[in-house]
């Protein structure tokens, strides 16, 4: 059975593809993140759509790595009668999105076969294909796919087959390319010359990282993952590129992430610029007018990648789900929630930016200052966290606190950068904020701060009250909050968001969860900042361990089966580790604490 574990990732910045351990594609979406899918394999079974590219006959050994510095997967098979190599990948460019595959024998001689299953609408939809100019066209609706490639392709049970024998020396390639069904077939293209074309993408965009010291390859892998994540025609950039793999295998706790959240946008476009990366805040700062443009009331925590509001949340009923966990979901109705900890998160981006030398924006800054305006009055309001609980609002302690950083960030801004806004009414705000959060968040029965107002439960949310600079690290409250969580909010030392109920009290559904990956990595920040760096270390290594082996996360982990779970690669934990390094490395700039 498959884990999560096992697919590596390629990605071309309009979309990306996941790929098994044994060369299967199980998933991709065309032509955009959050689009419906060709290959759904990955949430059924092959009748769902696939791609397999593999040696015909056994399998001694795999092994697989990404070419230093890019994202060209490449896979060496060894046989019983020789060795290939397998190098997958989705050159960049702004039409016509496509995979490109390139079977290489190493040495001997073996046999190879590739089949292509393609289903349209998750698998719901058999395209019509058939022969056109030297390549096979599949066809349904508004979407269409050619595949190409000069090995010898039949028809076999609706899937195209090639078979077809490697020697050493041997380069064979294939192609399939989406484009709009009432356009043209695209021009074929020499699948050699998109390698180094490709290649050299990478390694032009690796070139530019600006970070040096303790970490520096952990940190680059994680930036590589998140860039692919980034949506390059309208800057957005979405939590994964998956929906519904499950955070519990076999529950239901499956949700759709290929949207662009607030909040995972502007801590991933932060990681980047910490690493020296502007060009991706630029883009996104165009990106966020577009989407956010209107009555700040009616701002959304997360938008489509080209600022879509409506994101309605439906299940595919013939989809089974990965590893039997259903329902399987498109949409997120999570986007109608107000959730304040992502004005927080926008603001310090926005102020980070600044920091870094890109310009400042007379019209973002309008936007801003209209959204702090009516967060005047909306941070006393319940929301539904940054955990996007499915039950009753409460005042959430992490919500406040990332209100408390909207107003600090935007005082910052006016005096440091000097933007005009209501800075004396915002200091007022900031300070009511942050007695309130030191004062209602802070439980003295439990010697910890607690996840709502007036409750006891612990939730590891409140870890980010030293890292936004709410509080000292070595504060004594926070202290003692690190000791409750280590003892109370961890499975086999590694953090939980929170504890979920049998009853479904905390947060509206009554299953468990793994332990939240990104929660586990502030811990390391946080003990980092205490001065206990031999446990942050040994906590980092640990995390490290539990990547793949080509080091992608997902959300969640099961410590207890040994698996990773949720939507995989996860921007929130990638984002996390990178924070987590720069503060282990002692690169992380820090703004001085409030006493």
């Amino acid at each position: 059975m498959r884990r999560i574990e096992d697919y590596a990732l390629i990605g071309d910045l309009q979309t990306a593809a996941l790929v098994a351990r044994d060369g299967a594609i199980e998933w991709c979406c065309l032509p955009r993140f959050d689009s419906g899918a060709c290959f759904a394999a990955l949430l059924g079974d092959a009748r769902n759509g696939h791609w397999t590219l593999a040696p015909a006959g056994g399998v001694r050994r795999r092994t697989r790595r990404y070419r230093s510095g890019t994202l060209i997967l490449e896979t060496v098979v060894e046989c019983e009668t020789g060795t290939v190599r397998i190098i997958d990948f989705m050159p960049p460019r702004d039409a016509a999105p496509d995979i490109v595959r390139i079977a290489e024998g190493l040495d001997g001689e073996v046999r190879m076969r590739s089949d292509l299953v393609i289903r349209f609408d998750y698998g719901r939809i058999v395209p019509w294909v058939r022969r056109v100019d030297h390549a096979r066209l599949a066809v349904a609706g508004p979407d269409a796919l050619c595949f190409r490639t000069p090995a010898a392709t039949h028809g076999e049970n609706r899937a195209t087959v090639s078979e077809f024998t490697l020697r050493a020396g041997d380069r064979v390639p294939f192609s399939l390319t989406w484009f709009p069904s009432h356009e043209p077939l695209p021009a074929g293209r020499d699948p050699e010359a998109e390698l180094d074309e490709t290649e050299g993408f990478w390694r032009d965009w690796a070139s530019r990282c600006r970070h040096v010291g303790d970490h520096h390859d952990e940190i680059h892998e994680s930036l590589l993952i998140l860039k692919a994540l980034t949506h390059l025609p309208t800057g957005g950039i979405v939590a994964a590129p998956t929906t519904s793999l499950p955070e519990s295998i076999g529950g239901s706790r499956n949700w759709d992430y290929r949207f662009c959240w607030l909040r995972d946008a502007a801590l991933t476009l932060s990681a980047m610029l910490r690493a020296g990366y502007r060009d991706e805040a630029r883009a996104w700062r165009d990106w966020l007018l577009r989407a956010a443009a209107g009555d700040p009331a009616d701002l959304q925590i997360m938008y489509g990648v080209g600022g879509e509001r409506r994101l309605d949340e439906r299940e595919l009923e013939w989809l089974p789900g990965f590893a039997g966990s259903a329902p399987v979901r498109v949409g997120n109705a999570a986007h109608g929630q107000l959730q304040l900890d992502v004005y927080g998160e926008l603001m310090d981006a926005m102020y980070l930016a600044l920091k870094a030398g890109v310009d400042g924006d007379h019209e973002a800054w309008e936007l801003l200052r209209t959204l702090l305006e009516w967060l005047e009055d909306a941070w006393r309001r319940p929301d539904s966290g940054m955990w996007e609980v499915r039950g009753p609002e409460r005042h959430f302690t992490s919500s406040k606190a990332m209100a408390w950083l909207a107003f600090d960030r935007g005082v910052r801004m006016v005096e440091e950068f000097g933007f005009r806004g209501p800075v004396e009414r915002w200091r007022v705000h900031r300070d009511t904020i942050r007695a309130e959060v030191l004062e209602r968040g802070w439980d003295a029965s439990r010697g910890a701060f607690v996840q709502a107002y007036g409750g006891t439960d612990l939730d590891a949310g409140v870890l980010l009250l030293p890292l936004i600079g709410l509080l000292p690290a070595d504060d004594p409250r926070m202290v003692s909050t690190v000791d409750v969580i280590r003892r109370e909010l961890t499975l086999d030392g590694l953090v939980q968001r929170y504890l979920p109920r049998a009853d479904g009290a905390v947060d509206g559904i009554a299953e468990p969860e793994g332990v939240f990956l990104p929660c586990s990595f502030w811990l390391v920040s946080v003990l980092a900042l205490q001065g206990e760096h031999r446990e942050a270390r040994e906590l980092f290594e640990r995390l490290l361990d539990l990547r793949n082996d080509v080091g992608l996360l997902s959300e969640e982990y099961d410590p207890v089966a040994g698996r990773q779970l949720g939507n995989v690669p996860q921007a929130f934990t990638h984002l996390a580790l990178v924070d987590a390094a720069l503060t282990l490395s002692g690169t992380r700039p820090l703004l001085k604490p409030q006493p």
